[in-house]
Formats: C-alpha cells, structure tokens, sequence
C-alpha cells in the first residue's frame, strides 16, 4: 500500500509538473503571434521543431536504458551505470555541437532556408545541447526520487523563459518608444526572434547549472561493456521514439521545403503554427490522461476484471475527447482570440488536428496490449507505418494543398494505427470495448459538429448562443445514458440531502 501511495504521488508531481510545463509553454503562444511576425513565428516553429527531433536522436534512449540497466543492482554499481550513461550522452551531445557549429556553412543549405540568420540556428544548437546533457541528471532526480527539486527545475526553466520573453518582447519595445537611449546599447527591433531563443539560451543556461551539484561530487567510472549493452539496448527505442517524435512535427520541417512559394513559406507555417497550438489543448487533454492511465495498466494487469477496466476507461475517455472536441470547436469563435487576429486564415485545420490528436491517444490506449505482452516490436511497426504515411501526405501533398495536407496527414497516419493497433491487438489481448457506445457517441459529436458547420448565422454571438444548446444536447445524452449525476459522490450526497 506504501509503495502504490508513493507511486501516485510521484506521478502526480512528475506528471502534473510536466503538464504544467506544457500549459505555461502554451500560453504564451499569445505573446508570440501578437509581437512577432508571421515570418519569425513560422521560422521559430521550423527551428524548435528540429529541436524535438534531433535531441531524440542525441539522448538515444539513455534515459529509458539507465532505468534498465541501474536496477540491475546484481550487475552494476548505481554511481557507474550513472556516469557511463551521462558520459555516452554528453559526449555525443557536445561532439555534435562541435561538429555543427564547426561545418555549419556546408551542412545549413541542406537544413535550413537561407531566410534563417545562422545566428538564430547557432543559439538553437547551443540550447539543444544543453537540454540533451540535462536529460540524465534529469533522470537521476527521478532515480533518487527526487521529486520536488526535478519539478522544480522543470518549471523554472519554463517561468524563467516566459519572463525573458515578457521582457525583450514587451517590456523593451516600451521603454525604447519612451526612453530609446536606456536600452538602444543591446535591443533592436528588427531582432525580436533572436530575442525569443536568447531568452531559451538564458533559462536553459540557469537550469542547466542548477543541475551542475548532480552531476559533480563523485567518482566519474567508465564501463565498455555496459555502454556496449545500453547501446545495444537503447538503438531500438531511439528508433522508436523518432518514428514517434517525427509524426509530430515532420510537417514543419518540410513545409518549407516543399511549399512551392518560398517568400511566402515561414508566412504560411507561421499561421499553420499558430492555429495548431490551439488544437494542442486536445494534446494536454490526453497528456494528462496518459500520467493518470498508464501505471494504472500495470496495476490493473493481474486482476481478473482487468479487461472490463480497460474497456470501460477506452468507453469514457473516447466520450470525454470528444467532449473536448466540440467544446473547442464550439467556441472557436472565443478561443480564437488567444492568437492575433492575422493568423486567424487556418483555423479551419482545428477540427482536424483535434481528431488527429484524439486518435494518437486512442492509440496509446491501445498500446497496452503489445506492453503487457512483451510485443514491444508492435509499437516500431505502428510507429513506421504512420511516419510513412503522414511523410508521404507532406511531401506529395503540401505542393498543391498547402498546411490542410499537414492537418490531415496525422488524421490519416493515427487514424490507420488506430485500426492496425486494435486489429492485432484483439487476436493478442481481446478486450470487448463498447464499440457500439463509442460509435453512437462519435455519430452524435459529428451530426452536432456537422449541424454548427452548415447553419448559417450573422454573428458570432448568435453562433456562440447556438452552439451552446447543440453542446447542452451532447451533455444531456451523456449525463441521461451514462454518467448519471446521481453515481457522483458529491453530487449523490447533495440530492440525498434534498430528498
């Protein structure tokens, strides 16, 4: 009973500090669309979407294999397995960042448009590199479960970019148009983009030396043959995870490659970026499903019920994503706002990219089948098959149809796993999902999403109104059907009490 209670806690603070960071992370995308350009906004989203990529590449799954191998307490001593892993990982962080700085010229036409200043790409790199060689002291706190100072530090270094950011981007453009000789020394106006990754460099800086006192203080010892066998053994999950990461944001990296008016590329990516983040708040949806459902899998493995629990928590998280998506797109017209008003021309892809997200996460809820298994080997498969496919749709697509290929590549790619994934997964691990309410409740969400889409009204106070009723609707079937008021707790009490 201790251990699951320190289990749930840990996973409420790792998870609720992620989440966190991701919401804070997510709400300045307002600072962003309303002082910068359309150009620097598509430019950033280019930039940090190699970041995503490429640190996967560069940590190597170590994070995952120092779990591995530092349990195995039989084989290895912690404090080896702990600086072998860190030594592997900084090594090949700092070789690349040496590599890269060095040989930037030729490698940058190949990367990067020429409308990037190498500055921009140079800080990049710069912070990339920390963030890899933080990822183990990171997974060390984890190890020695601490738990307050790794949330800690997560959230420092998110408050202390948004402050930074706050500051270049607000603050100085106002004292420069009062006071211009206070700040004219280090600000210009023309550099607000460079502004944004010095503020990065800054936060990730103080982070990364905050972390310094776990990553000194003791004996560095080197092992071959255990850096031979976490190699071994992390290949396959960094293959994994950047078939994963790069179904994510492939679709930045190639858009301005292949979109066929390269002066107006970053301009088009920035609005598809930006109308993108409001989609995400599906992704912070099933991100805090994921913390909460995974260790409950695990627990659950062994119980004799334990397929009826699957079924049932598939039931209801597909009832309350699609709750999601309809609130969303419903009051569009309100959200919108949390953009500047001149990227508003893609907000036509939020529909889409909230049940492209939907399905990934009802993949992931799929997923547990080939763990429980041992079938790991599913999830490369799954993963390459819908990075093919959201590739392809880019690559081929993006020339005629602009960003809307982006938005559907992932509808279509999570969309073909889904369906792999619980094919397989019924002849491996048969669970009955209620097949026939997740069907009524998608066909009541689409008919209710169709309905507001084609009903023509003046306004956005009129549309809003109406929505409203279309969303008390999906409610009320939710709340008459299956989830009865009168099965909440508090909510029983309160009736009991008025009986």
């Amino acid at each position: 009973m201790t251990g699951s209670k320190s289990l749930i806690k840990d996973s409420a603070i790792y998870g609720g500090s992620t989440i966190l960071v991701k919401m804070i992370s997510w709400l300045q995308t307002p600072l962003f669309t309303y002082t910068l350009a359309k150009s620097d906004f598509g430019m950033m989203t280019n930039l940090y979407a190699y970041v995503a990529l490429i640190i996967v590449i560069l940590t190597f799954g170590m994070e995952t294999g120092f779990f591995r191998f530092v349990n195995q307490k039989e084989k290895y001593q912690s404090a080896t397995v702990y600086s072998t892993t860190l030594l592997i990982v900084s090594g090949i962080a700092l070789l690349f960042l040496a590599f890269s700085l060095t040989f930037l010229p030729s490698i940058r036409p190949y990367l990067w448009q020429d409308e990037i200043p190498d500055s921009y790409i140079r800080m990049v790199l710069i912070i990339l590199t920390m963030d890899t060689v933080s990822a183990i002291p990171f997974a060390y706190l984890r190890y020695r479960k601490k738990t307050k100072k790794f949330g800690f530090l997560k959230l420092l270094n998110v408050v202390l970019y948004f402050f930074f950011c706050v500051f270049f981007l607000i603050v100085c453009p106002w004292i420069n148009k009062h006071w211009p000789g206070l700040i004219s020394w280090f600000w210009r106006d023309d550099f607000r983009l460079g502004y944004v990754f010095i503020s990065n460099l800054l936060a990730t800086g103080i982070q990364t030396l905050c972390l310094l006192p776990d990553a000194t203080g003791f004996r560095y010892k080197w092992d071959g043959r255990l850096a031979r066998n976490m190699l071994v053994y992390c290949f396959p999950l960094m293959i994994m995870g950047l078939a994963g990461m790069s179904n994510q944001v492939v679709d930045k990296l190639v858009f301005p490659v292949v979109y066929p008016d390269s002066e107006l590329a970053f301009d088009e990516l920035g609005v598809y970026g930006a109308c993108f983040k409001i989609a995400l708040i599906m992704m912070m949806f099933t991100q805090a499903f994921r913390y909460a459902y995974e260790p409950y899998v695990f627990e659950k493995s062994k119980d004799k019920n334990a397929g009826q629990s699957y079924a049932d928590v598939m039931k209801y998280f597909i009832i309350m994503g699609l709750l999601v998506f309809l609130v969303v797109v419903f009051y569009l017209d309100i959200i919108k706002y949390f953009i500047e008003p001149e990227y508003f021309g893609a907000l036509h892809i939020v529909p889409i990219v909230l049940i492209g997200e939907l399905f990934f996460a009802v993949y992931f809820n799929l997923s547990f089948w080939y763990k429980l298994t041992d079938k790991t080997y599913w999830g490369a498969i799954f993963s390459t098959i819908a990075s093919v496919v959201i590739i392809g749709i880019n690559l081929f697509f993006i020339p005629q149809y602009g960003y809307m290929a982006c938005a559907w590549a992932p509808f279509i790619g999570n969309g073909l796993i889904v369906l792999l994934s619980y094919y397989f997964g019924q002849k491996d691990f048969p669970v009955r999902y209620d097949l026939k309410t997740i069907g009524l409740y998608a066909f009541i969400a689409g008919v209710l999403f169709t309905i507001s889409y084609f009903v023509p009204l003046p306004n956005a106070s009129q549309r809003i109104a109406f929505n409203t009723i279309l969303l008390a609707v999906y409610l009320f079937i939710l709340i008459k059907r299956d989830l009865p008021l009168k099965e909440i707790p508090v909510l029983n009490r309160f009736i009991g009490k008025r009986r």
